[in-house]
């Protein structure tokens, strides 16, 4: 127990470092001034706009989850779960230790529901890697209509439609429950990453943006996957940070850049805290209380001892 203490705090030290060090690296590299001018200049009609076209592909992705609950059979209504959802957002941004709102997620269902948490993580595990597919399928669509970046068509198709191929069949083999559901997935899946991809091109009409719209939805839709690396503030400082190599390699202007980075990451956390309102209300979600970060930290811990000791 007390090696698994330290473990979270060496995480929670690591994720500090990389996200404040991100931050730092990304302060000296931005003029202050320009962005200053840029945010009293934007058009906050169509930053409104991608307020309500990233609202709708988190409504999408609640819907999405909820289609892999409902292949382990964990029946939730589609009210009930967008609420455990905005809750599970919520602490993305803000839950302390090495939880996050899918562990927060994955707890909450085991103890209110009659269903195995195994089942619940997998459910979450193959959820969060069917955003990954639609993220790396539009990817490859993008490059396809990038000719500067000099790469043949047929290397873009082969790698969707060989990884696409692959992931079904292990997804076939190893999950039948969760192939069934296939299509009807990985359709919400790439409406998520479509509408999250229009709340860019939004953001980018908002600051009255007039040029080419391809590598700056490219090094957006790249610097999506940072979400993979620990940090704090739901990966903020490193999208800044991927965002600004991107645009010094295509040549782009940076402050445009940061400033879509920085304003799909208001946008986003302006969402996740519609969770708050559960916390207040936890019978909304039908408990008397929700439970406490050490409480979920301590059956985790529990779980990983009663695991080793088997």
């Amino acid at each position: 127990m007390k090696n698994k203490t330290t473990l979270n705090v060496v995480k929670n030290i690591f994720k500090v470092i990389v996200t404040f060090g991100a931050l730092y690296w990304v302060a000296q590299k931005i003029d202050f001034k320009d962005l200053k001018e840029a945010l009293v200049d934007c058009n906050w009609g169509f930053l409104f706009l991608a307020l309500c076209a990233y609202t709708l592909s988190i409504l999408i992705a609640s819907s999405r989850l909820n289609s892999f609950f409902k292949a382990i059979h964990l029946k939730l209504s589609e009210r009930y779960n967008l609420r455990l959802y905005q809750l599970g957002l919520l602490y993305n941004f803000f839950l302390p230790g090495g939880i996050g709102g899918d562990g927060y997620k994955i707890y909450f269902l085991k103890k209110n529901h009659d269903v195995s948490g195994r089942k619940v993580l997998s459910a979450v595990f193959f959820d969060r890697l069917s955003g990954l597919w639609a993220l790396a399928i539009i990817i490859c669509a993008l490059v396809i209509f990038m000719p500067r970046l000099a790469i043949p068509n047929i290397l873009p198709i082969s790698v969707a439609v060989i990884g696409t191929a692959s992931y079904y069949f292990f997804l076939h083999l190893l999950f039948r429950g969760f192939s069934k559901k296939f299509i009807s997935t990985h359709i919400k899946a790439l409406a998520v990453q479509s509408f999250q991809v229009i709340t860019a091109i939004l953001i980018l009409y908002s600051l009255n943006f007039d040029e080419k719209f391809s590598p700056y939805l490219l090094i957006f839709l790249v610097s999506s996957l940072v979400a993979i690396v620990p940090s704090i503030g739901g990966g903020v400082g490193l999208r800044e940070l991927v965002m600004i190599y991107g645009a010094n390699y295509f040549q782009i202007d940076e402050h445009t850049a940061v400033l879509v980075s920085l304003f799909f990451y208001i946008i986003s956390l302006l969402v996740a805290c519609s969770g708050i309102y559960y916390i207040f209300r936890p019978q909304r979600l039908g408990a008397d209380r929700l439970p406490s970060v050490a409480e979920v930290e301590k059956e985790i811990d529990k779980e990983t001892l009663d695991e080793n000791n088997l």
